[in-house]
């Protein structure tokens, strides 16, 4: 039994990284994504905000009853009607969190509220006793605790313990904390507040300045017992901590920490993976952990001493965060049993029907190409993952003519059950263009392409193409992402999964009305 200090994990990238741009998800991507989270290990999933929109109750409502393991939390403000829903959407959770919050900073109180230090301290105790009267386990936020002055926020987390909170989180709402400054918030509190010790003091830090990560290792060191985080940091503004790099640097350096979590580091990459492919927001090359270079090595120095003694340049296996050590390549050769133990060593739990649709998908691109890597693997498997929505429109044929000088043409053949039908061949801007715009003519959805981007899935010049497109219909966003040996391939298929994905929205929405 290790003798380290563990450290909660509160995972709120279903709610606070939700909130950031273009990382919306629907109800299924978000369970997905709940269901990941706890295999990965987090204490406690913030599943969503219940009395911002009923697609949030809903969700929240869904993970309470569907997920095992993690504590369920919803937010709420510190009124009335924010905690009745919370509970309301919290109740099938076998250990549900009601997450009450309420600023506390002099800007907040002054323009925000417009309400007294005496007026705040009131409002949170009536928030956190609603809240305690439906479920023992609350956790209470001074928003913008960090810009708030420390006598009354000692004031408030004092009065908040004694009226049933079992959490207080100390929120860096804004991301203006330095590592000494936030050591010290946390310091103070330890040493001043006398009911400390009743409840557990997290830490929820922003990344404005890039310190989230910092920050949150300071308040553990000075105290903090829970640390707010995200998959790949995402969330409003510059995003959050992110929880592998907390993770893992608490992991690495124990020796120094004295702290650790429950979390399952080997599902790390798998997870991140997971969150880019159901946002669509992908990692930079060179993000801590889980980027694609985070484990890359081009220096000559460098590879001379990796060939030697790999813990010269790197100070973590790549296998305890879910990489492999070196691609495993596979061809045309290999059999169904190999590439199925392959994809479980990558982290993914396939039924067997999607381990034979990925089998047959990775026979055809090693006819393709001479060598498939785990990349190249990865890929297939989220494109069959992807693939979950029903396809109403599938691709048969295409065909681009294009010449220097001139506007491409592209001619594109869609089939829709037992009908199958051609459009003319359409002119655009270029052969992406052209190809939406054919779409568009067969299948008469009309879509507006919001952000288009297309990647090599590995190395070399016969790597896989990867394309991703969010689009929007009515106001509403959806995503559409395909990986194919030829990138215009990629590319139709992925416009066509993101019509499908917004036909299958119209028809829940007409079937609901």
């Amino acid at each position: 039994m290790s003798d380290k200090r563990q450290i909660k994990i509160f995972d709120t990238t279903l709610r606070d990284g939700e909130q950031s741009p273009g990382a919306s998800m629907n109800l299924e991507e978000k369970l997905e994504m709940a269901h990941a989270l706890a295999a990965l290990g987090v204490d406690i999933i913030e599943a969503g905000f219940p009395i911002a929109s009923p697609g949030d109750f809903e969700s929240v409502r869904e993970i309470a009853r569907q997920v095992r393991g993690p504590e369920i939390c919803g937010l709420a403000r510190c009124n009335d009607a924010d905690i009745d829903r919370a509970w309301e959407a919290l109740q099938p959770a076998e250990n549900p969190r009601i997450h009450v919050f309420l600023a506390t900073s002099a800007i907040h109180r002054e323009f925000k509220l417009k309400m007294t230090p005496d007026e705040i301290v009131e409002r949170a105790l009536k928030g956190v006793r609603r809240a305690k009267g439906y479920c023992p386990n609350v956790e209470f936020s001074p928003e913008d605790a960090a810009r708030t002055e420390i006598d009354f926020l000692c004031r408030v987390v004092e009065a908040v313990i004694d009226a049933g909170a079992t959490t207080v989180n100390i929120p860096d709402t804004v991301g203006y904390a330095t590592p000494a400054h936030m050591g010290n918030v946390i310091k103070q509190l330890m040493n001043r507040v006398p009911n400390i010790d009743r409840a557990v003091i997290a830490i929820h830090c922003h990344n404005d300045l890039g310190l989230a990560v910092a920050n949150s290792l300071a308040a553990v060191e000075n105290g903090a017992g829970q640390i707010e985080c995200t998959i790949n940091g995402i969330g409003e503004r510059a995003g959050n901590c992110a929880l592998e790099e907390v993770v893992m640097a608490m992991r690495v350096r124990g020796d120094y920490y004295h702290c650790d979590t429950r979390i399952n580091s080997q599902l790390l990459v798998p997870t991140s993976r997971l969150l880019c492919k159901l946002t669509g927001l992908q990692v930079q090359r060179n993000k801590a952990i889980v980027g694609r270079n985070a484990f890359a090595h081009e220096s000559g120095i460098h590879q001379d001493g990796m060939l030697k003694e790999p813990r010269t340049y790197e100070i973590m296996r790549p296998e305890d965060v879910g990489l492999t050590k070196t691609d495993l390549v596979l061809g045309k050769h290999s059999g169904r049993a190999a590439l199925a133990d392959r994809i479980r060593t990558l982290g993914y739990n396939l039924t067997p029907e999607q381990v034979q649709s990925v089998f047959n998908d990775f026979k055809v691109l090693a006819d393709k190409k001479k060598e498939v890597y785990d990349g190249d693997l990865v890929s297939l498997i989220e494109n069959q993952l992807n693939g979950a929505v029903e396809e109403e429109w599938s691709l048969m044929d295409y065909t681009a003519t294009l010449h220097c000088g001139t506007r491409p043409h592209v001619t594109v053949t869609l089939q829709k059950g037992n009908l199958r039908e051609t459009a003319d061949s359409v002119i655009g801007d270029g052969p992406v263009d052209a190809a939406f715009a054919a779409i568009e003519k067969i299948t008469g959805v009309s879509l507006v392409c919001k952000e288009f981007a297309i990647k090599a899935t590995t190395i070399g010049i016969n790597a896989s193409a990867e394309a991703t497109i969010e689009v929007e219909r009515d106001g509403e966003s959806f995503r559409g992402r395909a990986v194919a040996m030829d990138s215009l391939e990629a590319a139709i298929k992925a416009i066509l999964n993101a019509t499908n994905r917004a036909q299958s929205a119209k028809r829940s929405e007409l079937a609901k009305s």
